[in-house]
């Protein structure tokens, strides 16, 4: 927890660097937000057009900061909102659904230990967790990666879309059962191919039990 504390002031004191324009500041402001948010639109658009949508939010991110105001959770949650604007922007744009998320259906609790989900992800390496919620339902997926990958709360992840913490709490647990059972299972022809260390499903026994845990 420590260390995440540690990244969290790190990350409020670039944002206020930057916002004053040190550009120094928003190069670690970018390099510590940005893989995590191309994952998030990455679950909207897909690979194809995940880069230039996340670049698309970067200029917005970067034409707004002088208004934003709050801490480094304030900061995740902020700029996945923007990122989530310009992907369902670009998902009507193009008449297409998103790959994963975007809809307006029910859209829920991460722990209030964060590491699990750290753990998991370090398990798994971000591109199988992707993966695997990218065959969640769309309505379980966006909010598992806004709360598994973006790192955000229940409550900025309701102020991200529009719902009641209540909503994403329950769509959490829900996505995030699903997500257990899915990466649990024998593998299957077209499953993620399992790796050195892994159980047939693909996941390392302790991913297994942090999503439990989750």
């Amino acid at each position: 927890m420590q260390g995440e504390y540690a990244e969290d002031a790190a990350l409020s004191g670039a944002v206020h660097a930057a916002q004053r324009g040190d550009e120094a500041a928003f190069r670690i402001v970018f390099r510590t937000v940005h893989p995590r948010l191309l994952g998030y639109v990455r679950s909207l658009v897909g690979d194809g057009d995940a880069e230039d949508v996340t670049s698309e939010a970067w200029l917005q991110i970067a034409r707004d900061l002088g208004s934003f105001s709050g801490d480094a959770d304030h900061f995740r949650g902020w700029a996945a909102r923007i990122a989530r604007n310009r992907a369902l922007d670009h998902v009507r744009m193009r008449s297409r659904r998103p790959v994963a998320g975007g809809d307006e259906t029910e859209l829920a609790d991460r722990p209030a230990a964060s590491d699990t989900a750290e753990e998991a992800i370090e398990a798994l390496g971000t591109g199988r967790t992707m993966a695997f919620i990218a065959r969640l339902p769309r309505d379980y997926a966006e909010v598992v990666v806004l709360r598994v990958i973006m790192g955000l709360d229940a409550k900025r992840t309701a102020e991200v879309l529009g719902k009641s913490p209540g909503a994403v709490r329950t769509a959490a647990h829900r996505g995030l059962k699903q997500l257990t059972a899915l990466i649990e299972r024998p593998q299957e022809e077209g499953d993620v191919p399992p790796g050195e260390g892994q159980q047939p499903g693909g996941v390392t026994q302790s991913a297994a039990r942090t999503l439990k845990e989750m």
